[in-house]
């Protein structure tokens, strides 16, 4: 029987970027469905019934975790997450499988490998309930995992991690973001990072980071000085770069006591 799987993630891009990668690493799977939150997850996964089901642990209504207990042992799960440390400390630890944002071909080819494996052995999926039902009060609770620590970006042709804490700022580029950061040396150097800014800045420590335009997220560590504009705007110069950045009036309150 063909396996068949089924991706629930509430960014379109993102749902079919891993069927894409799903496509090349997993050519016998056959996607089935593609859900844009938790609720339509269950909904699917009672009427197609597939054998794996990758779902993002962060979604609007219900969320992975929560779907994944309606599913239960019925499929192979997969939780996908923005969150690597929180995937780390809770999935790592119940032995549940588990992709960090954006995904990446190496690693999708270890799940991948796992899965068939149990799959072609016709073992039973192994997740715990006592760690579903831990991680769905969390969230229920609004409990969220700790700023994000490290981005992995495009440099060129090679993948980069970055320490957050060595960002400057970061600019919405189309679907995409460019992250301005400092390397060992301390010059500066730019990468980019095939998250929305507005994905990224959910994930971003508020008392490191903040917004100052619709494009723009600044580190507040990097900042020199903030010059008052016209119509309430303000002009954000950084310690060591000559970009200067604009604040546009709708967020210049970050910086009234500056």
């Amino acid at each position: 029987m063909t396996p068949c799987a089924l991706i629930a993630d509430d960014e379109p891009q993102l749902r079919d970027e891993l069927a894409e990668l799903l496509a090349c690493a997993w050519p016998g799977l056959r996607v089935v469905a593609l859900a844009r939150n938790g609720r339509e997850a269950v909904e699917q996964f009672e009427s197609l019934r597939p054998s794996v089901c990758f779902l993002d642990v962060h979604m609007p209504g219900m969320s992975g975790v929560e779907a994944a207990r309606h599913i239960g042992r019925r499929a192979h799960l997969v939780f996908v997450t923005a969150f690597e440390q929180y995937a780390v400390q809770a999935f790592a630890q119940g032995a549940l499988d588990y992709l960090v944002k954006p995904v990446q071909p190496l690693r999708l080819a270890e799940t991948v490998r796992r899965l068939r494996e149990r799959i072609d052995a016709a073992a039973p999926a192994r997740h715990s309930e006592d760690l579903l039902r831990h991680l769905a009060q969390q969230l229920q609770r609004g409990g969220r995992p700790p700023g994000l620590r490290w981005l992995r970006a495009q440099v060129g042709s090679a993948l980069r991690l970055i320490a957050v804490d060595r960002v400057d700022f970061l600019r919405a580029d189309s679907n995409y973001t460019v992250v301005a950061w400092r390397n060992d040396d301390g010059a500066g150097s730019e990468a980019v990072v095939s998250l929305p800014l507005k994905d990224l800045l959910a994930q971003l420590d508020p008392e490191q980071f903040v917004q100052v335009h619709r494009s723009t997220i600044v580190n507040l560590g990097s900042i020199s000085h903030v010059v008052r504009g016209v119509n309430e705007t303000a002009d954000i110069h950084l310690k060591g770069r000559p970009e200067v950045l604009r604040a546009s009036r709708r967020f210049t309150h970050h910086f009234r006591r500056m």
